[in-house]
Order: C-alpha cells, then sequence, then structure tokens
C-alpha cells in the first residue's frame, strides 16, 4: 500500500485537532480567565532506503542517507498563559491578577483538592462567604476559606488585604483577611478541569506542592490584586482566524494525498484489464 496514503492520513488527523483547539480559543474569547491553547506537530519515523557511506580520501565522497518520511503527529498541545487585557466592572468582589499567580479556590468540606483560577468573578454568599460563580470558596493566605459574615463595606487593597469600611467612611488599618495566590513554577503543566479551573500537577510544580502564598511577594514572585476589574480571555481572533485557515487548507492539501494515492491505486487495479 502507498505510505502517502497513511501519511495523508495521519495529517488530516493533526489539523482536525487543530481545528478543534481553534474552535474552543474562539468559543471562549470572552470567558474570563480563559487561556488559549495551541496546537505543534512534529514527524514520524522516517523509514530508511538506503544508509550512509564514509568518504574515503582519494577514492570516493561520502553518501547520505535516503529516507521517507511517514507523516506528522501532534507534539504538544501548549496552554499559553499570557496576560490578558483587563475590563474595568467596579464590583469590589470582581479581582484581576496584574502578574503571575493563580486564585485558590476548592469545595465546601474538600480539603484534598484545591483547584486555581485566574477567573475572578467573585461573590458574597448568604452565608458571606467569598466564593466563585460555581460556589467554590476562594482561599487566603495559608489555604482558610475567606468570610465576610457581618461586613457591609470593604476595599480590597493591591496586596490582597480585605479592609473593613466603617460607618463614618474610615477604613480599619488591618485586614481582616488576606486574599491568597498559588505561585507555579510551570504553569503549561497544570491541568484543565473546566469551569476555567486548573488541577495542580507534578508538572506544574515540585511534588506538586500547593502553598497558598499572599500577593506582591517579593520572594515568590507573586502579582498584585486589582479590584474592581476581571481579567479577560488572551485568545487573539486575529490569529485564531488565520491559523483557521492554514489548518483548513493543510485539511484540503492531506485529502488531496488521499485522493490522488486512490487514483494511483486505482490505475493499479486497472492493469489487468
Amino acid at each position: 500500500m502507498l505510505r502517502a496514503l497513511y501519511s495523508g492520513i495521519s495529517g488530516m488527523r493533526g489539523f482536525q485537532t487543530k481545528l478543534d483547539v481553534i474552535g474552543n480559543n474562539i468559543a471562549n474569547v470572552n470567558t474570563p480567565g480563559f487561556k488559549a491553547g495551541r496546537v505543534l506537530f512534529q514527524d514520524i519515523l522516517s523509514q530508511k532506503m538506503s544508509g550512509i557511506t564514509a568518504p574515503e580520501l582519494g577514492v570516493r565522497g561520502g553518501v547520505n542517507p535516503k529516507q521517507v518520511g511517514l507523516g506528522a503527529s501532534i507534539s504538544a498541545i501548549d496552554t499559553i498563559h499570557t496576560q490578558g487585557s483587563f475590563m474595568t466592572t467596579n464590583v469590589p468582589t470582581d479581582l484581576a491578577i496584574d502578574g503571575d499567580g493563580f486564585f485558590a479556590v476548592k469545595q465546601n468540606g474538600d480539603d484534598e483538592n484545591i483547584y486555581l483560577t485566574r477567573a475572578g468573578n467573585f461573590t458574597k454568599d448568604a452565608a458571606g462567604n467569598l466564593v466563585t460563580s460555581q460556589g467554590y470558596l476562594v482561599l487566603g493566605e495559608g489555604g482558610d476559606p475567606i468570610s465576610l459574615e457581618g461586613v457591609q463595606a470593604f476595599e480590597i487593597g493591591s496586596n490582597g488585604g480585605i479592609y473593613v469600611t466603617n460607618a463614618d467612611g474610615t477604613i480599619e488599618p488591618d485586614p481582616i483577611a488576606t486574599i491568597g495566590l498559588v505561585k507555579v513554577q510551570n504553569p503549561a503543566g497544570l491541568e484543565k478541569v473546566g469551569n476555567t479551573m486548573y488541577k495542580m500537577t507534578l508538572n506544574a510544580n515540585p511534588d506538586g506542592e500547593i502553598e497558598v502564598i499572599t500577593p506582591q511577594d517579593p520572594d515568590q514572585g507573586t502579582g498584585s490584586i486589582v479590584s474592581g476589574q476581571l481579567e479577560m480571555s488572551n485568545v487573539d481572533l486575529t490569529s485564531e482566524f488565520t491559523e483557521m485557515i492554514v489548518a483548513q487548507r493543510g485539511f484540503q492539501a492531506n485529502s488531496r494525498i488521499i485522493t490522488t494515492s486512490d487514483e494511483i491505486l486505482q490505475e493499479l487495479v486497472n492493469l489487468k484489464r
């Protein structure tokens, strides 16, 4: 069977996956905290037709190897963790991270699974807890949930501190809690779990460790908190539509390889006539 036939199949599979990733990026162009993905390719094993001959001085020159490639495969589907643009909402509980770090959240009563997110569209529930739109508790410095029970007015500083505003308009000097951040050494190693959240892995931090620390930590390199802002998706529609055209043409070209290979096989079958 023709090698080109299987090379075309591998190319179509790769570009189909690339179109899937592009479609997901475009669908989340307005999702707060979303990070775009990209697909990279690599060639598959090449079949050697003839080997290498070393040159012999005064006798003959060297001969290069003859190899035929067997198609392409996906080498990586990366998540691009660049900073997204900020959108002003003027909602005090809408938070954005200017710099590195992730918010830490967990479900009530589940201390084993802590998830990370860059989406800071938080709210205050009936019990006074600071939660995500899915009801996950937002964790403060040290990993404890943040409670705003009994607090009517407050401000969140760039250092993550939550400062109570008194009835006379004065602000208490000491924060009642501090928004926590998690610094990740390799954000691309995080595992997506849906709801714009990530799960820690052994390739994101050493031993998969999660330490909830303060923002603006110069030793850890965490970013600052911006209240009243939301970090939007970092998807660039111009790049995505350009990559869509490239993927579409690549898919069409590989399908033409299969069509041509089929025509050649048909000619071979017709030789007996």
